[in-house]
């Protein structure tokens, strides 16, 4: 099981925006994505432009697939991301 952590670094001021993003992409993952076995987004209670994005993906390549969907090129690549500092990603294996 591959382990994606994320932390999304909002521009300031942003973090409403990007919260109502996620909330539209988590529905579209669960829906259509049978490789992606968790997706879970959190909301720093310090930091309201901060986001961790917490996922388990059956293999790397449903992790790819994930990456190619219309939903992350749209939403994530498409809106979030202009509107992030900084990206931060880190994989693992789930043992």
């Amino acid at each position: 099981m591959i382990v994606l952590l994320a932390k999304y670094y909002c521009k300031p001021g942003n973090g409403d925006q990007v919260q109502a993003y996620l909330q539209e992409v988590k529905p579209l993952v669960e829906a259509s994505e049978p490789g992606c076995k968790l997706y879970h987004v959190s909301r720093s209670n310090d930091n309201p432009d901060l986001f961790i994005i917490y996922e388990h993906y059956v293999d790397q390549a449903a992790l790819e697939a994930h990456r190619e969907t219309p939903h992350f090129i749209a939403i994530i690549e498409g809106k979030i991301i202009p509107l992030l500092e900084r990206r931060e990603r880190e994989l693992s294996t789930l043992i």
